[in-house]
């Protein structure tokens, strides 16, 4: 596996040698795994420490649920939610703050506030604005795929070559935001496990990332307790630690460079593995 740096702001990250993990710390109440769990900032901030010292390279920030059939929010509503995180954490971390986000209004404030990635699940789709704003920062961005809209992606979504569809998608967003001024090597791809897939989808996302490879980005995959998991092992989502691990490591061994998890200590361990055995 080629290496590859990750641009993001005053930061730089090196994949290659190791898989990077990145924390999930979700400031919503009604996130599909952990809502409610950090709504308040103390428990946010103390949370997003935590994970730092188990070892995540990056931590998460989202106050809007993008889980199926969630409802969105307004931008006032995610800014209060998230601004006081990422600032409390910025004073106290030395790895970059992702904002989780789509909005313009709340990556601006939180980029402002200490955030130097953008996770973008639109990948600069929704908003126009956007890529100027994170070509103006040299922030990282995160470009998903999502078929549809969170409200609706998981209503029969129909795909006639799923991998080469996404494949094309997510060379067409970088190609847009190379053309708009974001550096190629602030861009990290994310197919969207979960995001407008069937079961089928899924897993053969994951057992064919190898054919992302071209496209010469880091490669992220965020499986982690997501349903697809749930409908192989009939597991509840907080049930879902050992199909989420083996679901990392698969991810590695396929050629992932990062993880988003919300189990950072025991994925860092399970990766720390995979990584040492042999990366493709």
């Amino acid at each position: 596996m080629a290496d590859h740096l990750i641009r993001a702001g005053h930061y730089t990250l090196t994949t290659g040698s190791k898989t990077l993990v990145m924390g999930i710390l979700n400031v919503t109440p009604d996130s599909f795994s952990d809502g409610g769990l950090f709504l308040s900032p103390e428990k946010a901030v103390e949370c997003g420490l935590r994970m730092a010292e188990e070892g995540a390279d990056v931590i998460d920030v989202g106050g809007e649920s993008t889980r199926p059939f969630s409802q969105p929010i307004t931008v006032d509503q995610e800014k209060k939610r998230v601004l006081p995180v990422i600032e409390k954490l910025t004073g106290q971390l030395s790895i970059p703050i992702s904002i989780d986000t789509y909005k313009y209004e709340v990556a601006k404030s939180a980029l402002a506030a200490g955030a130097s990635i953008v996770n973008d699940i639109t990948a600069l789709t929704y908003s126009k604005k956007m890529v100027s704003l994170i070509a103006k920062n040299k922030a990282g961005v995160i470009l998903m795929h999502m078929k549809g809209t969170p409200r609706k992606m998981q209503r029969k979504p129909e795909y006639g070559a799923v991998v080469p569809e996404i494949y094309a998608f997510l060379a067409e967003r970088i190609s847009y935001a190379q053309q708009h001024g974001i550096a190629f090597k602030n861009m990290i791809i994310d197919p969207g496990i979960g995001f407008g897939k069937l079961l089928h989808h899924n897993l053969a996302l994951i057992n064919e990332l190898e054919y992302f490879a071209t496209i010469n980005r880091p490669i992220m995959v965020g499986a982690s307790r997501k349903s697809f998991i749930g409908a192989i092992l009939n597991d509840p989502v907080n049930d879902r630690l050992e199909g989420s691990l083996a679901t990392a490591v698969m991810a590695v061994a396929r050629g992932a460079h990062i993880v988003r998890v919300h189990d950072v200590r025991e994925t860092v361990r399970a990766v720390t593995i995979a990584d040492a055995i042999g990366r493709p």
